[in-house]
């Protein structure tokens, strides 16, 4: 059993304001990049970390003082065209390296609980990973909304940053996911090849492809352990939340 991470990290940070590419900006005293290398240490065993050009040279220089460093990868995203084509970059390490299971987590998503990271890991199994398996959240004003048939099964994305109208409570991923080493290696650049374009933001999206692949395959969804795990940080004021609950779960001595 081998698992690999992909981390999407090309964003600039720029609603942050920081002087550092948005990955390395610091969370309650640590980087967004060692939170996540913590967070998924026992899990995974190898990490690709795909960033923008320009930020290439400071996460190279801070991986390479990584205790963990062998099992890190940096991967490029030259042209900023979406979540969909930065996950994709990580298929040469796939091939590579076969893992038994493709995690994703965008690398603002750093409350992620340990226990449901144990419970991925229980669904991901070499002899019983489904084609996905994600955690979920159910959340008043979501950003986010998997829209379900009355047989549960997902049938489409909601994102309130392409203008969709959104419920009042929906229910929304977190930013994790974890495929099927087919579901990633096969699956998914097939639906590359179709993917339309984000009316709003122009972008080829990761997220419509949950409901592209549940036609089809199985999708497994579980409850994440809280609620602030979905949280994530794009502006001073998201990163001063983070930092408050993070705070809550180690008190300051």
């Amino acid at each position: 059993m081998s698992r690999l991470l992909v981390i999407p990290a090309a964003g600039l940070g720029s609603r942050l304001g920081a002087a550092v590419p948005k990955v390395l900006v610091s969370v309650a005293g640590t980087t967004m990049l060692d939170r996540l290398l913590t967070l998924y240490k026992e899990a995974v065993d190898c990490v690709a970390i795909v960033v923008n050009p320009a930020s290439e040279e400071a996460v190279r220089r801070h991986i390479a003082g990584h205790p963990d460093a062998a099992r890190i990868e940096c991967v490029v995203q030259q042209a900023p065209t979406g979540m969909l084509d930065a996950i994709l970059l990580g298929l040469p390490l796939a091939e590579r390296f076969r893992p038994s299971s493709v995690w994703v987590t965008w690398c603002d998503q750093v409350a992620v609980h340990a226990r449901t990271i144990e419970r991925l890991a229980a669904r991901t199994l070499p002899d019983s990973h489904d084609a996905l398996v994600m955690p979920t959240v159910t959340r008043p004003d979501p950003y986010i909304h998997l829209q379900r048939d009355a047989a549960g099964r997902i049938v489409r994305v909601l994102h309130r940053r392409e203008r969709d109208v959104m419920p009042t409570v929906g229910e929304s991923d977190m930013g994790l996911f974890a495929m099927s080493p087919a579901a990633y290696g096969e699956l998914l650049p097939v639906y590359a090849q179709a993917v339309e374009i984000g009316r709003a933001t122009g972008e080829r999206n990761f997220l419509p492809f949950i409901p592209w692949l549940a036609g089809a395959h199985t999708v497994t969804t579980f409850p994440c352990e809280n609620p602030m795990e979905a949280v994530g940080i794009n502006t001073p004021e998201e990163l001063a939340t983070l930092e408050r609950y993070l705070r809550t779960l180690s008190p300051e001595p």
